[in-house]
């Protein structure tokens, strides 16, 4: 029996991008403020291995989670709403997930960090991604004909401005200690040092588990992706399944925003470019979003890193993925359109 098309193909693409972040991985450990040697780390004690184990391995690690979550969730939202500028933060997913954690945190101060961050915030953030993502497929789905798309992304855009509103409101109320632990919260970082391990293993947990329940169910994307009246027609329930996916991609970016706080352009940008890549079969798109995504948030670390003596001070990880994100998806944009124009 000759081997599956598409089964070589997933395997070039993972075998590719496996190897980018390999290198990706080596340089977020070896390279920032401080150089380090991993040669010297792997040795035995001393300053490089605390560096590497202490400070660069956690990160790398939680980018690798995160930046991998937020790809496939930014890839499943677009495929359900048949809209490749569909993501997390435009939908309002990641400014529910912000408001949800900023309640959780305002408002939970007396019952200790840990278990704020080990429960309350997780579940706080899931809810608030759940609600903004309930909100905009409601209004979606009551608009008229080919409306319900654009009336999901214009609803998410307002939830987003109505979440940070709200949030500035209340950061108003929060005493000075509070308010700086918000905004260095939400302006999306990977100094994860002083999280408690248990903490980040619920949350990466938690995202990993949306992401197998999302690729699990690929095939049955790929049929949504022609419209729910085909998908219905195919044998695919596409109100439940639509629901069950929205609510694994609501789990990954309410447990992403839960530790990194916001970081946008991700599950945008990754999803987008390899669409234009390896084309929109999701069997494909899936796997090759969340390694790519690993990659483009480590590198996106890294860079915030190195800017350190430049700057003074480490730049938000969300700020880097704007910067390099915004000028790469108008990008992808002017380039699609061109090649519109020329088909």
């Amino acid at each position: 029996m000759r081997p599956d098309p598409t089964s070589r193909r997933l395997a070039a693409v993972v075998l590719v991008l496996t190897a980018l972040l390999g290198v990706a991985a080596w340089a977020h450990l070896s390279f920032g403020a401080e150089g380090i040697s991993l040669v010297a780390a792997w040795a035995g004690p001393g300053v490089d291995r605390d560096i590497l184990l202490g400070l660069r391995l956690p990160r790398l690690i939680v980018a690798g989670i995160v930046g991998g979550g937020l790809a496939a969730a930014g890839a499943a939202f677009q495929v359900l709403l048949r809209n490749p500028l569909a993501d997390p933060f435009i939908l309002g997913v990641s400014g529910g997930a912000a408001l949800g954690g900023t309640l959780a945190l305002l408002f939970t101060a007396g019952l200790g960090a840990a278990l704020v961050g080990m429960t309350l915030l997780p579940a706080a953030s899931f809810a608030g991604a759940l609600a903004a993502m309930a909100l905009t497929g409601w209004l979606g789905r009551r608009a008229p004909g080919r409306d319900g798309a654009t009336v999901t992304l214009l609803t998410g855009v307002v939830l987003n401005t109505f979440a940070s509103a709200v949030i500035l409101f209340l950061k108003s109320l929060a005493d000075p200690r509070q308010a700086q632990e918000i905004l260095l919260w939400l302006m999306g970082s990977l100094a994860v040092e002083g999280l408690d391990r248990a903490v980040l293993a619920v949350a990466g947990g938690l995202i990993l588990v949306g992401m197998l329940l999302l690729h699990r169910r690929a095939p049955e994307l790929n049929l949504l992706a022609l419209g729910p009246e085909e998908a219905l027609q195919l044998g695919v329930d596409a109100p439940r399944v639509a629901r069950q996916l929205s609510l694994a991609a609501s789990l990954v970016v309410g447990a992403a925003v839960s530790v990194t706080g916001l970081v946008g352009f991700v599950g945008l940008v990754v999803p987008h470019l390899l669409r234009l890549l390896i084309g929109p079969d999701v069997r494909l798109l899936l796997p090759a979003s969340a390694l790519l995504g690993a990659v483009f948030l480590t590198l996106a670390d890294l860079l915030s890193r190195v800017l350190f003596p430049a700057l003074g001070s480490e730049a938000p990880v969300g700020a880097v993925t704007a910067f390099l994100g915004g000028p790469l998806f108008l990008w992808l944009l002017y380039r699609r359109h061109r090649q519109e124009e020329q088909g």
